[in-house]
This record gives structure tokens, sequence and C-alpha cells, in this order.
């Protein structure tokens, strides 16, 4: 059981920006709180407390406390009776596919690219890793094109409304210019990203520092 007092710890770098958009897309009530990566806070004691992995996003729910970004995110919908979890077993199983999919497949990948085009300059980390961008490009490339035979005819990855799945799957496109992610070599994704980039915060996830919802 919970009692209904939410905290939402995040850092403005990929996973986090799931569980904000989400957040603020369902307009939840929580407060938002940073943690700032670069003076160390994930480590602290008191946020490893949470979380012994030292990561964000972290949801503090009451007496709940949830990691990992899509856990995160199916606690969110769950709790506001949101259909972005779908309700009929066979669009769960299918959203908990892609999910799966951008997890272990897919995000690990584009996420490389990520990592090396956003992150690395921001923190100061050196110089790209020309041999993984390369390999990391060469698979992003594969799983774009898995993307683009599923979407061919269709609005989003389960059925005609937005989930999870969409939220998790395309969570680095944000980042595609920046990070090199040819989304306009496949019509079809880059259709989808344009329906995303018009939902209120997709692209704007994370809330001013003195904001609370």
């Amino acid at each position: 059981m919970t009692d209904g007092s939410m905290v939402l710890h995040y850092a403005e770098t990929l996973m986090p920006r799931k569980a904000c958009f989400v957040a603020r897309h369902l307009r939840s009530p929580l407060e938002f709180r940073p943690i700032d990566l670069g003076r160390g806070e994930h480590k602290d004691p008191a946020f490893k407390a949470l979380n012994p992995n030292g990561k964000v996003p972290v949801l503090v729910d009451g007496d709940l406390v949830l990691w990992e970004s899509d856990a995160i995110m199916m606690h969110l919908a769950l709790a506001a009776g949101s259909d972005l979890w779908p309700t009929a077993a066979r669009e769960a199983v299918e959203a908990q596919r892609w999910l799966s999919w951008a997890a272990h497949e897919f995000n690990p990948q584009a996420g490389t690219l990520y990592f090396e085009h956003v992150i690395r300059p921001h923190f100061g980390m050196g110089d790209v890793d020309a041999a993984a961008d390369a390999a990391a490009r060469k698979r992003t490339r594969a799983g774009l094109a898995v993307l683009e035979r599923h979407l061919s005819g269709r609005t989003m990855l389960v059925g005609d409304r937005l989930t999870l799945a969409d939220v998790a799957v395309a969570i680095t496109f944000p980042y595609a210019a920046a990070a090199g992610i040819p989304l306009a070599d496949y019509p079809a994704v880059a259709n989808w990203n344009a329906r995303l980039e018009a939902l209120p915060f997709w692209l704007d996830p994370f809330p001013q520092a003195a904001a609370a919802h």
C-alpha cells in the first residue's frame, strides 16, 4: 500500500526522460526532485538507500520505492487508470514485447550513440569511441528496419493509441539529430516520430527546477 505522496528523483538523461514524460503526460500528482549527476548526488548514501544501483530515476510513493524506468512508467499509468498500459491481455503482452525489445535490443544500440555524442561532450568525457560508434550505428539501423516494417500502415506500436511501448522504444529519438540516429531514412519511423513530437511534453519532459506536479 502507498499513502499517495509521490516523489520522482530524476536527472536530465535518457532513462529518467521516460518517467518524466509519463508523469507530465498523465499530470501525475508528484514532486519532481532533481539529482545532480555531475556532483555525484546519485552516489550519496541517502540516495543509494533508495536505489542501491545508484541510478535515476527513482519513484517514492508512500512506502513503495521503485527504480527502473519501465516499472516507474507502469506504476504511474496504473495509478492514473490510464490506457498507456493496455488493459486487454493481448495488447498488454504486445506492449511488454516492445518494452523488452527496447531494453535488450534497440536502446543499447541507439543509447550508445546517445552516450557517445550527447553524454560524452556534456560531461567532458573525451572523444567519441569510433569503434563503439560504428558498431552501434550499424545495429541501430537494423533496429530501425524492424520498426519500419512493423510501423508501415500503423499509427503507433500497439493499436492506434500511445502506450508505454512507444515511450520506451522511441526515447532516444529526441536526441536523433545530435546522436546521428538516421530517422529520415525510415519513412514510417519518421512519421511515427512526428506524431510523438506533436505530443505535449515529448520534447520537453523535464520540469523546471522549481516546478512540481
